[in-house]
């Protein structure tokens, strides 16, 4: 039954914003990936537009040996592309929010404008299969 309400939550989610918001960060990924020097970043919006297109039933860890690397990667993330697609997160959970059907959806988006923020030194798993010991950032 978990597993119904989990599709369906998806299939509404790709339909409503899922797609849109994916396209962004694909968007992004290419052209970090053509800019050679930020082809890391490119990868990790990769990474982010398959969980934003499909989101529930996955969760965002941190990743416990995330050092300084990630820190400096989330600053420069920031400033090249994470700014402007948290801004399209926002936009669509104020969107989403507009009817009763979308407010949860909409809640989901404002948590992924935050990931959208810093995404760099963590990993997407599946609910339920966290590594112990690791913080849980964002589940849709």
């Amino acid at each position: 039954m978990l597993s119904l309400v989990k599709t369906i939550g998806n299939v509404l989610w790709f339909c409503i914003a899922g797609l849109w918001l994916s396209i962004s960060y694909a968007f992004a990924a290419v052209i970090m990936t053509l800019l050679v020097v930020t082809a890391p970043f490119g990868i990790a919006s990769w990474r982010l537009a398959t969980y934003v297109i499909w989101p529930f039933g996955r969760s965002v860890v941190s990743r416990p040996g995330a050092g300084a690397a990630s820190t400096i990667g989330n600053i420069l993330w920031f400033v090249l592309a994470g700014l402007w697609i948290a801004i399209s997160h926002v936009i669509s959970g104020v969107l989403l929010c507009c009817t009763i059907i979308g407010i949860p959806f909409g809640i989901v988006s404002f948590r992924l404008a935050g990931l959208a923020l810093a995404p760099l030194g963590k990993d997407i798993v599946m609910r339920g299969q966290e590594p112990a010991g690791a913080t849980v950032v964002v589940t849709a």
